[in-house]
């Protein structure tokens, strides 16, 4: 056990002292917080310069309803034929022009959208949207509907999300904040458990390459290393990760307090006559109702604690069970360019499980598939880490975590003993087949 221990206070030391792992422990939270704040600047306030102004060529008798204008199309009415308005749309202002020929209503055809550069994907939709807007709005006052009546006919619904508890209590629930949790934990999830994994087989490489394991096999055995390479870079993950949630609130509070000044809600912003009697109130309300009071209230319903805590076990699980995989997959080659055939069948469930679970079980999350997902070891890390947002039954959480368990014991007692063999293999080829006779070696 000491030798096991003096393995893992090298392989954490020799890494968390490198410049390189310093540097990346500090901007990472600062990039993601910069991609993730540049995405929600521009969900809130919108992309600005997008406005198209469309000119509208209608030659359609029946057609009479006008297209409504929005942010991101302003439709302007010109009585120029097609052949004028194609050659003098820049001159004239317009970055579109849009034509209606005669059709029937019940059949519209022929439409067409132009312009000296290519419409893109949401423009096309819109536009689709607002001229069938237009028909619809036609057709419904051909049988005898008034414009007051048509607007009565517009609802527009807000729900409010509840969930009922194990105790039979109501509890707020938010779509929106589980899947994001959803998505960005089961992509961290994949990104940890590949980018440490690999690490633990580039270690084993570059010793048994430089004929350092040679020296070191002379005092440990081959089950020790291995074990003390895998739990070592294991603690490395999770002082950064430790270290990245820590940052993560400090800027995230730094944030919030810099939009609430931005937006005025401060005492300052309230009136001197309603100063002393509903100051607390009134701010309590302004800041629910900003953007961060919306994103704030949503991440509150949820358990993050429990979350966080969860993340940081399977992350172990998920991790000690693909690295033993990694650390054979070392032993067994002399450079990283020999690895390509050994890796692809190791990372196939990892990716499988990544693609599933960010399509699959974020849409469906108590499914048959979900929860199988989420109990096969090889995809339960990241599966059980997307399904975690939307609640998942304690027991449920209990069989995936000792699957899980049981699982790294298996792939670490495959691994041992490839990598007992592996380790002092040098100048072969090594093949598939092989791997299998080490395995089957007697001690």
């Amino acid at each position: 056990m000491n030798k096991i221990l003096l393995i893992i206070q090298r392989e954490y030391l020799s890494r968390v002292k490198k410049k390189s792992f310093i540097v990346m422990t500090l901007l990472t939270p600062v990039i993601f917080a910069g991609f993730y704040g540049i995405m929600i600047y521009f969900s809130i306030q919108g992309i600005k310069g997008t406005t198209n102004k469309i000119a509208v060529v209608n030659t359609n008798k029946t057609l009479t309803e006008k297209l409504v204008s929005s942010k991101n199309a302003t439709y302007t009415y010109v009585n120029k034929p097609l052949a004028a308005m194609k050659a003098d749309l820049a001159k004239d202002g317009y970055d579109y022009v849009l034509y209606l020929p005669e059709f029937s209503l019940d059949a519209p055809a022929g439409i067409q959208l132009l312009g000296t550069k290519q419409a893109g994907l949401n423009l096309n939709n819109k536009v689709s949207d607002d001229v069938e807007n237009a028909i619809r709005n036609q057709k419904l006052k051909q049988s005898g509907l008034a414009q007051q009546d048509l607007d009565n006919l517009k609802s527009s619904v807000d729900i409010d999300m509840k969930k009922i508890g194990e105790t039979g209590k109501e509890e707020d629930s938010s779509a929106g904040a589980s899947t994001i949790i959803a998505y960005v934990g089961g992509i961290l999830m994949f990104m940890f458990i590949l980018l440490y994994g690999i690490q633990v087989m580039r270690g084993v490489i570059e010793e048994k390459t430089n004929r350092i394991i040679e020296v070191m096999i002379s005092s440990v055995k081959p089950f020790q290393l291995m074990m003390g390479k895998i739990i070592g870079i294991a603690m490395v993950g999770l002082t950064q990760f430790i270290l990245w949630i820590v940052l993560t609130g400090i800027i995230s509070t730094a944030v919030v307090k810099i939009y609430a000044d931005k937006t005025n809600i401060t005492q300052s912003s309230v009136s001197a006559a309603l100063k002393k009697q509903n100051e607390n109130k009134i701010l309590k309300e302004a800041t629910e109702k900003s953007p961060i009071g919306n994103i704030q209230k949503s991440l509150a319903n949820l358990n993050l604690t429990k979350i966080i805590t969860l993340f940081l076990f399977f992350f172990l699980g998920g991790y000690l069970f693909y690295s033993a995989l990694y650390a054979a997959i070392g032993s067994a080659v002399d450079s990283e360019t020999e690895t390509q055939q050994f890796m692809f069948p190791v990372m196939l469930p990892l990716l499988l499980g990544y693609s599933l679970s960010l399509s699959v079980v974020t849409n469906d999350p108590y499914g048959n598939m979900a929860f199988w997902l989420s109990m096969i070891p090889f995809t339960s890390p990241i599966a059980m880490m997307v399904r975690l947002p939307y609640g998942v039954p304690d027991w449920q959480l209990a069989l995936s975590m000792a699957l899980l368990i049981l699982g790294f014991i298996g792939t670490v007692w495959v691994a041992s003993r490839i990598y007992r063999v592996g380790i002092l293999m040098y100048g072969k080829k090594t093949s598939m087949k092989e791997m299998i006779k080490w395995f089957t070696y007697k001690n």
